[in-house]
């Protein structure tokens, strides 16, 4: 595997990874120059974390009390852009809430490297399976 394959890798498991431990100032500077497609689409760091700010429930600990899953991953790179396919499975548990899977779609994603880094420039969430989101997103 190339290291631009690991570089990108290692920037999809960090938004699962700060999206799950509830740190969405840090999910914002991943798209600080890049834009977020889901329900509606969210440019730059400050939209991206105002974003997840208003719809996503965190409890006590600061977490919303998910996993994100990131499998069946593509990686197809083209000198200094990349695009990605790949599956998001995302679990919750919760004292009240047994551990079970909420949600599951797609993510495809476009990167760009600059300076060295490779970056996302757009993600685009389609979420084709739906459980209790009741204790994930706000209504």
């Amino acid at each position: 595997m190339s290291d631009d394959h690991v570089a990108i890798q290692n920037l999809i498991a960090r938004y699962a990874l700060l999206v799950d431990t509830g740190d969405f100032a840090g999910v914002g500077d991943l798209f600080a120059d890049a834009t977020f497609v889901g329900a509606a689409e969210f440019t730059g760091r400050e939209a991206v974390t105002g974003m997840l700010e208003r719809s996503v429930i965190r409890y006590a600990d600061g977490t919303p009390g998910t996993q994100h899953a990131t499998t069946n991953l593509i990686i197809e790179v083209d000198r200094d852009t990349a695009t990605t396919q790949a599956y998001v499975t995302i679990f919750q548990a919760l004292p009240d809430f047994p551990l079970q899977c909420v949600a599951a779609g797609r993510y495809r994603d476009r990167f760009a490297r600059a300076d060295g880094r490779w970056r996302f420039a757009r993600r685009e969430v389609s979420i084709h399976l739906r459980g209790d989101l009741s204790r994930h997103l706000q209504s």
